[in-house]
């Protein structure tokens, strides 16, 4: 079996169903925006963003170091190239690798944020442009963009959390028969990586199914003004800035009822769709750890909720 054939299954991964379920969002739906991961490190992060490629075939995973360069990411024009025969020469950069797949980046709170700005601007737009000395080159660049950082090495800025459409907190596990199981099949999967991979096969091809399925009812999912009127509520009573937030509220509670076959969005989308949208969008207080904005969150969405 070749490398990609032998990626730790998706399928295979013990918890992190939030995590989990932010990534196939993402894939039924490439118009939400990409995914930020949070964790203490050793949580199954990069793991669950390579096995992705593996679940899904059409996607490949392009990392971004945070030492590249900015020529490095969109890519180069020669233009002494240009000045001589009056041609343009462009040599790609990762955003052009990258397009139709999955642009990962670990450690995204490292990188230079100027580099940030630029692959946030490409994902939103789906296009990257290179200008130099007056000359200008574009090409398609449609990607799912996610990022993964441990907080405690520093944060990104608010302006470019809000770029990201979700965002997942993850730690460890702490039941115990859930973190024997992870150590359990780690091992099973290093002793013998195409027989594990074989053992998860029929779960593999099972959840594809359903993601395919799922973008197929993407576009029939009905909403109601009432609950667009929610979402906009919901943003008020949080104070987040800007209407981004609540038009990704939205897209993502519609991906939400088109994941779990429903013909509507529903009250329940709205609030788990709230979950993975707001949090990173919120302003923290001083000294504000994550606990405290949770319960900022859940003080908004109940009498939301019961209106």
């Amino acid at each position: 079996m070749d490398a990609l054939n032998t990626l730790y299954p998706f399928t295979a991964i013990v918890g992190q169903s939030q995590l989990k379920l932010a990534l196939i969002l993402n894939v039924i739906n490439p118009k939400l925006g990409g995914v930020l991961i949070r964790g203490e490190k050793g949580t199954a992060k990069s793991t669950a963003v390579r096995s992705l490629s593996g679940l899904v075939p059409e996607l490949n995973v392009v990392n971004l170091p945070v030492s590249a360069t900015e020529d490095r990411v969109v890519g180069a024009l020669d233009i002494e190239h240009a000045i001589k025969t009056g041609e343009k020469k462009f040599e790609p950069g990762l955003l052009a690798a990258a397009h139709g797949h999955i642009l990962y980046v670990d450690e995204i709170n490292l990188l230079d944020d100027h580099i940030v700005d630029v692959l946030l601007d490409a994902a939103a737009m789906g296009v990257n442009t290179v200008e130099r000395e007056g000359i200008s080159h574009s090409h398609p660049a449609r990607f799912l963009l996610v990022g993964t950082m441990n907080p405690e090495e520093g944060d990104l800025r608010p302006q470019l959390l809000d770029r990201f459409a979700l965002s997942v907190e993850v730690g460890g596990e702490r039941d115990v028969r859930e973190r024997a199981a992870v150590i359990r099949r780690r091992l099973e999967y290093e002793q013998d990586p195409a027989t594990f991979v074989k053992q998860y096969q029929s779960e593999q091809e099972n959840m594809l199914r359903q993601i395919l399925q799922a973008r197929k009812r993407l576009d029939g999912i009905r909403i109601t003004d009432d609950m667009l009127e929610l979402a906009a509520r919901i943003g008020i009573g949080l104070e987040v800035d800007g209407h981004r937030s609540d038009i990704t509220l939205i897209k993502t509670a519609l991906t939400l009822a088109a994941w779990h076959e429903h013909e509507a969005v529903c009250l329940e989308h709205i609030k788990h769709a709230a979950r993975f949208v707001l949090p990173h969008r919120m302003r923290r207080q001083p000294f504000e750890e994550t606990g405290g904005m949770e319960e900022r969150l859940q003080a908004v969405l109940e009498p939301a909720l019961t209106v």
